[in-house]
């Protein structure tokens, strides 16, 4: 084949297993073979809207089958595939979809922010999965049954763009991750050899695929393998449970907070989980407490550290050492060479603190159109600069220690402090403010922001916290707020961060808006 990316996956699997179960969602069933014909119609559609090598197709929506259609179409055309947070405001869709220059976006009925964001945007086309609308959108169905499921082999490289993947950064905007297709394939090698998939693999999809390793740890592993991806809109453990139980899944991945509500679920005693063999956990450190009670069911997890720029997996603490190693990242995966470094650039010796320093084929190429950012992001020889600090034991666990970069993970989700920060200041009676992740039993971190009020303005924690609704997603709006006289600064009159943190990271509250 001419295309030796992502989008040849379906055709390479139609002709080895056709007859094998691809995808699940709710009571429907694909085939690779089906999945292939779907796919090829959609690139065809597609190309008859003018979509050509290096355009970017956006998809916004929870997990579907569309969404691996709209990859898979994007890339047998060389095109460029850009998921989207479906948690997101319209602002801050707009700014993704206009920064990506997007041409084209695939969304689900529930996407309401969609058309406001498309149209700021100038997006060309749009097509709704619920069909043709009244403000210019396409029918996806319509589109698939007016196309031929003509074989396509453009020619694609390894080392041309797949993904344009937005993670929250320290910049205060997004910055997209691009991710060839080389990085996709290599860290999907990565997890089947270090995870040790089989291609009898049901694997429950839950985690979002808007999301890295919902996509990448989990969905395409699983279909390069040639296993059985059940797809899962949104999180509900009751229904989690129930689908472990009925279709007999093998593996999946979620993050503390899921696996904490399935072990409170009153069917959680009650439900067969014998079928699975691999439980994933990120985003966080697996609590204790979460690790005894699921090894109570004889299940234990593997573990892992990652990020978006590495596509995403760093380090993988398998199974096995669960408890040995409790508190341990794990070590690099197969295909992953790292380097914990002191500040002196030296290399961190066994129990010293060093930042993690990432190499491998699966690291991004870059971020999306800003050089300046993409150039900071590598030290020398190409090693991508992850912002954590580490300590490696003398068999060569990584723990990790704390963070360079100011971003806190909030059930899952990265959150960006100066974007909250940008955001804030937009009230007429702040005046200056520091947003810092605080310690939650339920989310890990949640945000909480110290402000300091302009002369003779008054405002209390409703006001300030109902000002960023509708300009910031939820997950990203903080739980609480101290309002103080002045921040610490250093002489040159930037915040002192840290000082901040000793002074109000105070636990924060369980809620969630």
């Amino acid at each position: 084949m001419l295309n030796q990316g992502i989008g040849s996956w379906p055709a390479r699997r139609a002709r080895k297993t056709p007859g094998r179960i691809a995808v699940v969602h709710e009571d429907r069933t694909w085939t690779y073979r089906e999945l292939d014909e779907r796919v090829l119609r959609l690139a065809h559609a597609l190309c008859g809207l003018g979509v050509r090598r290096g355009d970017r197709v956006a998809y916004l929506g929870p997990n579907h089958p569309t969404v691996l259609e709209t990859l898979f179409a994007a890339g047998a055309l060389g095109a460029v595939f850009v998921p989207l947070n479906t948690r997101l405001t319209a602002p801050e869709l707009a700014y993704n979809l206009t920064d990506a220059g997007v041409t084209v976006l695939v969304h689900g009925p529930e996407a309401a922010e969609a058309v406001p964001a498309a149209e700021a945007a100038g997006v060309r086309h749009r097509i709704a999965l619920a069909g043709p609308d009244d403000k210019g959108a396409l029918g996806y169905e319509e589109l698939l049954a007016g196309a031929e499921p003509a074989p396509l082999d453009e020619p694609v490289a390894p080392d041309d763009p797949c993904i344009i993947m937005y993670t929250s950064g320290t910049s205060g905007r997004p910055k997209g991750a691009v991710l060839s297709h080389a990085n996709l394939t290599w860290n999907s090698v990565n997890v089947l050899v270090d995870t040790d998939l089989a291609a009898d693999e049901v694997t429950l999809v839950v985690a979002p695929l808007f999301h890295t390793a919902g996509l990448n740890m989990t969905c395409l592993p699983t279909l390069l393998k040639g296993g059985r991806v059940v797809l899962l809109g949104s999180f509900d453990p009751g229904r989690v449970l129930d689908l472990i139980e009925r279709r007999r899944v093998t593996y999946m991945f979620g993050v503390p907070t899921m696996y904490d509500a399935m072990a409170a679920h009153p069917r959680w005693t009650a439900t067969d989980l014998s079928s699975l063999r691999t439980l994933n956990c990120g985003g966080a450190p697996v609590p204790a407490r979460t690790i005894a009670t699921y090894l109570d069911r004889g299940l234990a997890f593997s573990q892992g550290y990652g990020m978006t720029e590495a596509s995403p997996g760093v380090l993988f603490l398998d199974r096995e050492q669960t408890s040995a190693k409790a508190g341990s990242a794990g070590v690099p995966h197969f295909f992953t060479d790292l380097r914990l470094v002191r500040p002196d650039g030296g290399e961190a010796g066994p129990e010293e603190h060093g930042e993690i320093l990432v190499q491998g084929p699966h690291v991004m190429t870059g971020y999306w159109g800003k050089a300046v950012e993409t150039e900071a992001a590598f030290a020398e020889g190409g090693w991508l600069r992850t912002g954590d600090v580490a300590r490696a034991d003398a068999d060569g666990y990584v723990y990790l220690v704390d963070r360079i970069k100011d971003m806190y993970v909030s059930g899952g989700e990265n959150v960006s402090p100066a974007e909250v920060e940008d955001a804030l200041l937009t009230h007429p009676a702040v005046a200056e403010c520091a947003v810092i992740g605080v310690p939650d039993p339920v989310w890990g971190e949640v945000g909480r922001a110290v402000v300091v009020l302009r002369p003779g303005a008054s405002a209390d924690e409703e006001d300030v916290l109902g000002h960023l609704r509708g300009r910031l997603a939820k997950y990203k709006i903080p739980k609480s707020v101290v309002v103080t006289d002045a921040l610490p600064r250093t002489a040159t009159g930037k915040f002192i961060k840290p000082a901040v943190r000793e002074a109000y990271a105070a636990a924060g509250d369980s809620e969630r808006p």
